[in-house]
């Protein structure tokens, strides 16, 4: 078998029809999720502070931290964000962006 290079077997598939991008893009959105929400773990776990340390300080429930350190964020309150952001030495940044710009919102 002939040895073929990463982007001409990701262009045959995409051309059958193998690869859906709609799937691929979710996947890819909830992969960056997980990473940034681990990040947001060690951080907290750096600090000095357990989950239900930083919990009783936000005074929201162990398991909400630990959604939130799973990357359930879409749920969570932009307020306790905040905090959380806070308690661990940090400040929350808010961004929107549109398309080449990006605003600054909190």
């Amino acid at each position: 078998m002939k040895a073929r290079n990463w982007k001409a077997v990701r262009q045959e598939a995409e051309q059958a029809g193998r690869i859906d991008e709609s799937q691929v893009a979710a996947l890819r959105g909830e992969m960056l999720a997980q990473v940034r929400a681990y990040k947001l773990a060690e951080v907290r776990a750096a600090s000095g502070l357990s989950q239900q340390e930083l919990a009783e300080q936000l005074q929201v429930s162990q398991s909400r931290i630990s959604r939130i350190e799973h990357g359930d964020l879409d749920r969570t309150e932009l307020a306790t964000l905040r905090k959380f952001a806070r308690a661990i030495g940090g400040e929350l940044e808010l961004t929107l962006k549109l398309g080449d710009e990006r605003f600054t919102l909190g």
